[in-house]
């Protein structure tokens, strides 16, 4: 074995220590009292319910974890790629084909062996505490159906990126990160579209007294709002969220009914102002920049490692292909990523904290406050995180970080 393929065992095995340690230190404040400002978002039975859920969630992902570092760890030092690898060539010896099967195959693989974990979680942890609306036949056609658009969209996209390095060699890269480009730009766009309704059903937010408040507080702004809509999300969970799509002509707003259900109508425009902050701020565009200028850098090293036959060995091959050297790529890459997404987290909780003074500053403070605190509370949310554990992970403020800045 080459020196590569202790790197990545070293490199899994780090990333699930670190992990563990940041989730155990997490866990050890679920028993911290609440903040005085946070003291009405739960009552005692509540908060018992809550720390009894994030105990379950914290020894479930313990458990998980472990199961897949040991199923890669099993995979790459009992020769899984290598078998997989064989098994492809002896039905094939075209690289395209080949690199399909193999990812076909190892992906298939891994969400079968998985499968029982996710339905574990959605019909005993998520049944247990009340937010499983999912029946087991739409559970399972969710799967079916994500299994078969990545099939698609997945193959389509790394065929055409091997036909771009069949072409250019190793400035495939360039080509492949126009691709991507394009892509992210087209799902952006109309992802609302095309991907949602494959899984959801949306109708256009009726006449009445909240789209009277929501159109008023747009015109308020300046913001030209055509298109609400409500999803409904009640059919899988009773999780409440509202998020924001697209850009120019193809902006939208899409409201979950459960947030119909559990907030009242100036906390909805409260959470909408908080969504349209994110656009007149310009951070969909500057997340989408970001994550186009992120793939052409990954797009970039891996153009400088892909002929490396090392890469493709680390994994445990005997023949080097790009689909393995894809694959060793992907390992050698994620402390990189793991170092990106520390920025994105950061940054991304920057632009929270500016979406809400944007909605503060447009509409008022107090509802936005109100509808944080029942969201908290109907999710059961982690009112106590350890602040390590916030860096790492969280894309957004903790509750009682985001109520101070409110109340500046």
């Amino acid at each position: 074995m080459n020196t590569l393929y202790y790197v990545i065992i070293g490199i899994l095995v780090l990333q699930f220590l670190v992990e563990a340690l940041f989730n155990y230190l997490n866990a050890s404040r679920y028993d911290n009292p609440i903040p005085e400002e946070l003291n009405d978002v739960y009552d005692t039975m509540e908060y018992q319910k809550s720390q009894s859920y994030k105990k379950t969630n914290y020894q479930f992902g313990l458990v998980s974890a472990v199961f897949s570092l040991l199923l890669t760890l099993s995979f790459l030092i009992f020769g899984g790629f290598e078998w997989v690898d064989q098994m492809v060539r002896g039905i094939t010896d075209h690289p395209i084909t080949m690199a399909l099967l193999f990812f076909g195959i190892v992906i298939i693989g891994s969400n079968v062996l998985t499968l029982p974990f996710s339905y574990y979680a959605t019909f005993v942890i998520e049944e247990k505490f009340g937010f499983n609306k999912t029946s087991k036949q739409l559970f399972f056609i969710d799967k079916l159906k994500g299994w078969l658009m990545t099939a698609i969209l997945g193959g389509a996209i790394l065929t055409i990126i091997m036909l771009f390095y069949q072409w250019a060699g190793n400035q495939f890269w360039i080509y492949a990160w126009g691709l991507v480009a394009i892509f992210s730009l087209i799902m952006n766009l109309f992802y609302s579209k095309l991907i949602v309704p494959l899984f959801n059903k949306q109708t256009p937010l009726e006449e009445g007294s909240l789209k009277s408040k929501i159109e008023g507080y747009a015109q308020k702004v300046g913001f030209d709002l055509q298109h609400i809509f409500v999803i409904d999300g009640s059919k899988r969970s009773t999780k409440a969220n509202a998020y924001f799509s697209g850009f120019g002509k193809e902006k939208r707003v899409t409201l979950y009914d459960t947030l119909i259900a559990d907030l009242e109508e100036e906390e909805i425009v409260a959470v909408l102002a908080h969504e349209v902050g994110h656009y007149k701020r310009k951070h969909i565009l500057f997340n989408l920049s970001a994550s186009i200028l992120l793939t052409g850098l990954t797009l970039f090293l891996l153009s400088l490692f892909i002929n490396n036959p090392e890469v493709s060995m680390a994994i445990g091959v005997s023949k080097p292909s790009f689909h393995a050297a894809l694959i060793g790529f992907g390992v050698l890459y994620s402390p990189v990523s793991e170092l990106t997404g520390l920025v994105m987290n950061h940054l991304s909780r920057t632009f929270e904290y500016q979406a809400d003074d944007y909605a503060k500053n447009t509409y008022t403070a107090q509802p936005l406050i109100s509808s944080l605190k029942k969201l908290s509370k109907n999710s059961l949310s982690n009112l106590t995180p350890h602040p390590a554990y916030v860096f790492l992970h969280y894309s957004h403020p903790p509750l009682i970080e985001r109520i101070r800045n409110l109340k500046q």
